[in-house]
């Protein structure tokens, strides 16, 4: 069974229908030539072509997007923009990784400032504002598996030695307005923003010689003598090389498919909250990381909704209709009081997922290359490694991205992927109920 080249989602992204309309740029039609293609219109083929653009401006650089930006997976995130890297591993040597990964990830975060703040004129002129806050993140747990998970994530930023706060039942629910959860941390080393409004913000400030091609599925891409040919629907492009920027659907254009997969999750995010409630739970931007990987991600925003994301489906979208009755359940347990939720939006996301967390980083074929696997870390990890790319396919000096990352595992093929995946995540789920 072939690879899909794109994903297909159930619903619109609701980040992305709460900005201006917007007029797409055109879809690539007929044949051309440019010396670079990179697949995918997301934070990490922004930055491979911003870096490609500064080092060899008189290059012809193309992206192809499948959908309209803003729609595809970069908008339909959460949100967070994690200044450190961060582990559940004191070891010492992890800690000198560490390290390292946390000075890079602080460089990306200061570029990514940068880049918003001379998106000013454009926020001005189309009222597009992606409330870029550094507001830090907590971390929670309720149940005695999640205690420990955030006791362990405790120990490693303790040995790091990155600030954190520790926070009681009471002293949370003062911050986030729900005693649902019996412990906190709170980290500030974290942005929120408003991801389709990043996306769109950074799609439409790209650098002259960079070129967007938008409704613009890369369906087939075939070696052509010394270069590369890259098919759409409705037209053809040939270049020396070309960079694979769009996750797990990498794998339907050259990627190794034992090594990657594609996994949706689902957000929801509620009407502005009414004012004692809005006041109580919202009156701040905040956000919460859960501290079991299968719990519940919340945030605010600016405007005094509340976000939940949360529920996973293996490389196919799941009834959204049964998802939004299980957030709206979730979403209860924690703050009762708002009980009906009432959600404005609901969609669902894909991301790429390795087995062991590494990314699928580096040269597939002569001239053909590949950042996929982002595992949920997508704004801040994806930008860096997009940037890493494109000076690795230029021949400049890059740091050494396996020993920082590691290298993506294999897995098994379906059916025994498939099975690996649901059986896993109903035992997690399982022991971590209350975490979920």
């Amino acid at each position: 069974m072939s690879q899909p080249t794109h994903p297909s989602h159930q619903r619109l992204c609701g980040w992305n229908a709460w900005l201006p309309e917007r007029q797409p740029t055109p879809a690539l039609r007929g044949q051309t030539e440019a010396d670079v293609v990179i697949i995918g219109a997301g934070y990490t083929g922004f930055a491979a072509a911003t870096a490609w653009q500064q080092a060899r401006p008189e290059d012809r650089i193309k992206i192809l997007e499948a959908d309209q930006v803003g729609e595809g997976s970069p908008g339909r995130n959460s949100g967070f923009m994690l200044e450190i890297a961060l582990a559940n591993d004191a070891r010492p040597e992890e800690l000198e990784r560490m390290e390292t990964l946390n000075a890079l990830s602080r460089q990306t975060m200061a570029l990514l400032r940068e880049r918003v703040e001379r998106l000013g004129e454009r926020v001005e002129r189309l009222g597009i504002d992606c409330q870029l806050e550094r507001s830090g993140t907590y971390r929670a747990a309720r149940s005695a598996i999640g205690q420990r998970a955030l006791a362990q994530y405790e120990a490693f930023l303790n040995a790091a030695g990155l600030s954190y706060q520790t926070l009681s039942a009471s002293q949370l629910a003062e911050r986030i307005g729900t005693r649902y959860y019996t412990q906190g941390i709170y980290s500030p080393d974290c942005y929120l923003v408003q991801p389709a409004a990043l996306i769109v913000g950074l799609a439409d400030s790209l650098e002259t010689g960079i070129e967007l091609h938008e409704h613009s599925p890369a369906t087939q891409i075939k070696p052509d003598g010394k270069k590369w040919r890259v098919t759409t629907p409705e037209g053809e492009v040939t270049a020396g090389q070309v960079i694979l920027a769009n996750n797990a659907f990498s794998r339907a254009l050259g990627a190794d498919p034992s090594r990657l997969t594609a996994i949706y999750t689902y957000a929801a995010i509620t009407e502005p909250l009414p004012g004692l409630e809005r006041q109580r739970i919202a009156a701040t931007t905040w956000g919460l990381l859960p501290a079991h990987r299968l719990g519940c991600t919340l945030r605010t925003t600016a405007d005094g909704r509340l976000m939940i994301r949360s529920r996973y489906s293996y490389e196919r979208e799941a009834d959204n209709a049964r998802i939004e009755a299980e957030l709206k359940a979730s979403l209860e347990a924690r703050y009762p009081e708002l009980t009906p939720v009432r959600f404005d939006k609901v969609w669902g996301g894909t991301t790429g997922l390795t087995y062991n967390g590494a990314p699928l980083w580096g040269e597939i074929q002569p001239g053909l290359y590949v950042s996929a696997g982002c595992n949920g870390g997508g704004i801040v990890k994806g930008t860096f490694l997009g940037d890493a790319l494109a000076r690795h396919a230029m021949g400049q000096p890059v740091e050494n991205i396996a020993s920082l990352f590691g290298k993506a595992s294999w897995m098994p093929p379906d059916p025994v992927r498939r099975l690996g995946f649901y059986l896993t995540s109903e035992m997690e789920r399982r022991k971590a109920k209350q975490e979920t």
